[in-house]
């Protein structure tokens, strides 16, 4: 039997670190997905910058849509997994973001939190994150 130490990937996680990261991307794409088919167009998956990393970055019309995946086996879980640290970061690194845009700081944006719970289902909280 090989003891923790010895069972890592590509990525130097252990199994249960590779687990949770291909769920995270799987629960990224299923909510992609949801905004898609909705009408919005992503314009960024994983967005990073110095202050911190984006889940996903979507459009439609003049609106920009900051939006944080949560998994976790329930609702209640993920949601009690985003804490006001993660908050403040995504807020900074969208400031960032909005920097480059043409209407700048201006821009018509919003922060929404996807939580998927175990089964796979979304639930979209939408401007769940406060400036």
């Amino acid at each position: 039997m090989l003891c923790r130490e010895q069972v890592r990937t590509e990525k130097g996680l252990d199994m249960s670190g590779s687990i949770s990261y291909h769920s995270g991307l799987a629960a990224e794409d299923t909510v992609a997905d949801l905004y898609l088919r909705s009408g919005h167009e992503i314009a960024a998956r994983r967005w990073r910058s110095a202050a911190g990393e984006i889940d996903l970055i979507a459009r439609k019309n003049d609106d920009i849509i900051f939006i944080e995946v949560k998994k976790s086996r329930s609702f209640a879980g993920a949601a009690e997994a985003l804490s006001a640290r993660q908050m403040a970061r995504i807020r900074k690194s969208a400031e960032v973001y909005l920097g480059d845009q043409p209407q700048g700081l201006n821009s018509n944006a919003r922060f929404d939190v996807a939580l998927v719970n175990g089964q796979g289902a979304v639930s979209v909280l939408e401007n769940a994150i406060t400036a």
